[in-house]
């Protein structure tokens, strides 16, 4: 394709163009279109995406910048890998940050503060889950509104560095999510009840209780992943039977 119109353009067509692009791959990372660990080769990206090479560039470097996708040395971009102790690190990180949040939002945000969790929490409930059909794929729609409900959470907080850290979290945490629905024990949670169950701590104004259940969460879709990973390690031979065979 021709690739001038684009490299042509003026500079605010040009990162009008780059934020765009930056969304769409973006959520192709977070879904698994673009796999962990993958290259990402500007000329292939530019075909997928029937953008310039200029506008893509930059959509990949902001992406290396918000820690999606890893940039080598004369080696160019690729996807960034995920791993049970990347996802441990980010759980970990996310209870601290997010209980301390929320509980000074409690302790802060006041009856239009709860009026609003419970706006999103509803928002968020009215929603399908996964889309008809497709069990392990996520509704677009109800991603959205989940996170707003949990960025609504730590709104009430007067700290704009803890929320801003938890967004950036929470970003990251979003790849995780998509592969825990995958798995065989994903059927046995009860993600509507985990939201519901914090929501009523909440307005209890039982802060203790609100950040264990939240911790719980987060902590849920780790444990979820690493049961997974453990039964797929002992499904397979080891090294010593395979030689045997």
């Amino acid at each position: 394709m021709d690739d001038d119109r684009y490299e042509t353009a003026d500079s605010n067509g040009s990162r009008t163009m780059a934020s765009a692009l930056t969304e769409v791959i973006l959520q192709d990372i977070v879904t698994g279109v673009l796999p962990p660990g993958s290259k990402l080769k500007i000329r292939e990206l530019a075909e997928r995406y029937q953008a310039g090479t200029i506008p893509l560039r930059e959509a990949v470097s902001r992406l290396a910048m918000s820690g999606f996708v890893e940039a080598k040395d004369q080696k160019g971009f690729r996807v960034t890998p995920i791993s049970q102790e990347d996802l441990e690190d980010i759980t970990a990180v996310r209870q601290r940050i997010e209980t301390d949040a929320l509980r000074d939002a409690i302790e802060r945000g006041g009856a239009e503060w709860e009026g609003s969790v419970l706006a999103a929490f509803h928002q968020m409930s009215c929603l399908p889950m996964t889309l008809p059909g497709h069990p392990q794929c996520l509704n677009p729609a109800w991603e959205r509104a989940h996170d707003c409900f949990h960025a609504t959470l730590l709104s009430g907080s007067r700290s704009k560095w803890l929320k801003q850290f938890a967004s950036v979290l929470r970003a990251q945490s979003a790849r995780y999510r998509h592969q825990s629905l995958r798995s065989e024990r994903s059927p046995l949670r009860d993600v509507a009840d985990e939201h519901q169950s914090i929501v009523k701590a909440i307005l209890a104004h039982d802060a203790d209780r609100a950040c264990e259940l939240l911790s719980a969460h987060f902590a849920a879709t780790t444990q979820l992943l690493h049961n997974e990973r453990t039964a797929a390690a002992a499904s397979k031979p080891s090294a010593e039977s395979r030689r045997k065979k």
